[in-house]
């Protein structure tokens, strides 16, 4: 409780001085002292040991982790609805804390509840400077439904056709003419910490992003924050977007499990 109640102390004297610097109108982060210390409490049991203290991603558990756990002391955040460079909306972060990500040591905290789930998310907000900054927030972009001959076999396969060839040249590069994340330029790839960045496999049964073709649609138009990958919003289509996801879909590994119904079904 003392710990706690120091942390609280510190954050709370940090934001009254940055906040006389800032203007009334911006949306900056407004601490709640209930909400922190709870966050703090649920941080601990939940999420120091690979994220660390200071919330910089070396926990005890860090170093023998691929991918290594998220710093969140550069307010970068990969997987969001809201554009390129943006924070992502709290809706994003619970989706991550309650979905967690495939392939990584990051679990589905699913025994967490709603009220502890938003306080550690505002916790989480304390330990970047870019949740105090007007300039880095952002609506969430709308996304256009699945069209409907996703669900016909047949004419999803005949999408997949341009569907490759939008693939090769814009994504093969990273990912490979086999998706199977040995592009050429992989083995170089690096994130903005530094640390070597893996194009994903795209023909497993389970995405980082998500099991579903939205999921991927999400990431094609927002990009992935901190990463060589990059948003398709203005130089692909949202027609050939699904031409893509058409493709990828087609290449799976045939025998990936239905989780949730059938992912190829709407969200």
């Amino acid at each position: 409780m003392t710990r706690r109640f120091a942390l609280l102390t510190v954050f709370t004297a940090a934001l009254i001085i940055t906040g006389s610097h800032a203007s009334a109108a911006e949306p900056v982060f407004k601490l709640d002292p209930a909400l922190f210390g709870e966050g703090a409490y649920v941080y601990e049991r939940n999420c120091l040991i690979c994220h660390g203290p200071r919330g910089d991603g070396n926990g005890e558990w860090a170093q023998g982790l691929l991918p290594k756990p998220r710093s969140f002391r550069e307010g970068m955040f990969k997987f969001r609805t809201t554009p390129t460079g943006k924070l992502p909306t709290d809706d994003d972060l619970h989706r991550t804390i309650k979905g967690g990500l495939s392939g990584t040591a990051m679990g589905m905290f699913t025994a967490l509840g709603d009220d502890e789930v938003r306080a550690v998310t505002e916790y989480v907000k304390s330990f970047s400077r870019r949740w105090r900054k007007a300039e880095n927030y952002a609506e969430p972009m709308t996304f256009p439904p699945q069209p409907v001959w996703f669900a016909d076999v047949a004419m999803r396969a005949d999408h997949a056709v341009p569907g490759r060839i939008l693939f090769n040249n814009a994504c093969a590069i990273c990912h490979g003419l086999k998706a199977d994340g040995k592009g050429p330029s992989a083995a170089a790839l690096k994130d903005i910490w530094n640390l070597p960045c893996k194009p994903a496999d795209l023909r497993q049964e389970h995405l980082r992003c998500g099991d579903h073709p939205a999921d991927i649609y999400r990431i094609l138009a927002t990009g992935m924050n901190g990463t060589p990958m990059m948003s398709y919003d203005q130089s692909l289509t949202e027609a050939q977007r699904w031409d893509v996801i058409a493709f990828i879909v087609g290449i799976r590994v045939p025998s990936a499990p239905v989780l949730g119904g059938s992912p190829l079904g709407s969200r």
